[in-house]
């Protein structure tokens, strides 16, 4: 059965052209040289994001896979403006980044609801020959053209906006603490990579208290050059607030995959390592207290270090009061009011997008309006019409 969650799309956006301005000379009973009375041309549609906090996933977009603006209207006679072409606004969850689908490159992110970002913009309408009247040139006859619509192929990828990030291998037990400390019910089985999508699970605490966590595809040694299911998951822990490191206490050396865990996101994008961290050490129930003991020697010094297990309900109340002391730590509240806390977005590499859609065809025709049906306002003159650069 498809999943419904859907974190990734490819779409092709086109602006709308500018109108073009009309060339027209007023012709009016006892006027014989009425002078040029042509408009201008209309602005053509913009193509906008908009961020949406009643979406979840981009999958409204996965059979959407085009954003077309309207076309801006020619001018008229009379002066007449033409009427500006509809924008098109793509509405998107929040945490939506857009990339460049041939180059990689990174365009913009949406983080709140109802921000609106521009994505391309339309082109602007010609003038009309009634600005190009003067004392030497009383009769123009030309109109500028319409600036041309843009066009681009752009990826949307979502990054899940959690308080808390699971990091660790598969079988860590992240998706066993996941469904204990909340309400969410992932996929738990006793074989690797059961869980293939993001959860996300409402945490309670202390006086009606309460976090938000999220629990990812488990991570292998090499992630980050894509293997696995890490390359494709581990965008989602990039907006995490805090790391909480899972390893098994059965690990015959904990200190170790630690490491490894940390060395993939550092390789995935250096500035995940500036985040909070936490170590968990799951499935403590296995160990005696003598065990527990020496294995505190053995961690790292420099993060809080907590031993729980999801199964016996053991250390899961102290692990939940450390999330909470380090959402609410001082360092916490300076970065998100200075804006150090943003999320350094990276160019992706367009060799890595072009291989995730290998197999992507458009869904629509290039069908393009057909320029020469202009109507060009006359009455029973027709005039040569020239193209004229902006001054």
């Amino acid at each position: 059965m498809e999943s419904n969650f859907v974190d990734y799309v490819k779409i092709f956006c086109r602006s709308g052209k500018g109108g073009r301005g009309s060339m027209h000379l007023h012709r009016a009973k006892y006027q014989p040289n009425g002078g040029p009375d042509g408009g201008d041309g209309g602005r053509g549609g913009n193509v906008y994001l908009r961020g949406n906090r009643n979406y979840w996933t981009l999958l409204h977009l996965r059979y959407e896979r085009h954003a077309f603006a309207q076309n801006g209207q020619n001018g008229g006679k009379d002066l007449r403006h033409g009427s500006d072409g509809a924008d098109c606004y793509i509405e998107v969850p929040c945490g939506t980044v857009a990339y460049d689908a041939e180059t990689g490159r990174y365009l913009c992110d949406v983080t709140e609801d109802g921000q609106v970002v521009m994505l391309l913009q339309g082109g602007r309408g010609g003038r009309g020959n009634w600005h190009f009247r003067s004392a030497t040139n009383q009769t123009p006859r030309y109109a500028q053209p319409g600036e041309p619509m843009q066009e681009l192929m752009v990826i949307l990828e979502l990054k899940l906006l959690a308080d808390v990030g699971l990091v660790g291998f598969p079988n860590a037990g992240k998706s066993t603490l996941l469904s204990t400390l909340s309400s969410a019910r992932p996929k738990i089985a006793g074989y690797p990579f059961t869980t293939l999508e993001p959860s996300l699970g409402i945490v309670a605490h202390r006086d009606n208290h309460s976090f938000v966590m999220a629990d990812i595809p488990g991570i292998i040694k090499g992630a980050s050059e894509g293997r696995g299911l890490g390359l494709r998951f581990l965008r989602h822990i990039e907006r995490n607030s805090i790391l909480l490191f899972m390893v098994p206490g059965d690990t015959e050396h904990i200190g170790q995959e630690y490491e490894v865990l940390l060395e993939e996101l550092r390789r995935y994008n250096p500035d995940m390592l500036s985040k909070q961290r936490i170590l968990a050490v799951t499935k403590c129930d296995l160990l005696d207290e003598e065990l527990i003991e020496m294995l505190r020697e053995e961690l790292p010094s420099d993060l809080p270090v907590v031993f729980i297990s999801a199964v016996a309900n053991k250390g899961l109340q102290e692990l939940k009061d450390k999330i909470w002391e380090a959402l609410n730590s001082e360092s916490m509240k300076i970065a998100s009011m200075t804006g150090g806390d943003a999320l350094a977005h990276r160019d992706r590499e367009s060799v890595v997008l072009q291989h995730d859609f290998s197999d992507w065809e458009p869904d629509w025709e290039d069908a393009r309006p057909d320029d020469d049906e202009e109507d060009w306002e006359s009455d029973d003159e027709i005039y040569d019409i020239e193209d004229l650069e902006d001054k």
